[in-house]
């Protein structure tokens, strides 16, 4: 039962008892009545808001998810870890395929795969660019 349900059937009972609107008591009861009458419009109102903002909210989860997979490129076999600087290189495969160094200018670490050239390598964290050289495996 809704709440303006619920009101309509309080105001129902109220005109049920035939009360004197001109006495103290009946004008109390009567304001009371009306005033809970709106209250259960606007609980209704805001009930009805709030169903449609959580609709919203799980369509923009959903959208947001769809989103981080396409960003951060991972499949369900890869690291489902922080993967891009996770501390799970023990055990996770996609950490094999990637390059960790740290910033010179603000410390912060980094990591990269081979798709990114290293000598135009720029910090996210503070926009400086990065030299790095790697030397080859022999």
């Amino acid at each position: 039962m809704s709440m303006m349900e619920k009101a309509s059937y309080l105001k129902g009972l109220a005109d049920g008892l035939a009360l004197d609107n001109t006495s103290k008591e009946g004008k109390l009861i009567a304001a009371l009545v009306e005033m809970v009458e709106l209250m259960a419009e606007k609980i209704d109102e805001l009930d009805h808001d709030v169903e449609e903002l959580n609709d919203y909210c799980e369509e923009l989860d959903e959208d947001l998810g769809d989103v981080e997979e396409v960003l951060l490129d991972l499949d369900e076999d890869e690291c489902d870890g922080d993967c891009g600087c996770c501390d799970c290189a023990d055990e996770c495969d996609y950490m094999d395929e990637t390059f960790e160094i740290e910033c010179p200018s603000c410390g912060d670490k980094i990591c990269f795969d081979e798709s990114v050239d290293p000598e135009e390598l720029i910090c996210p964290a503070c926009g400086e660019k990065i030299s790095c050289k790697f030397e080859d495996e022999e």
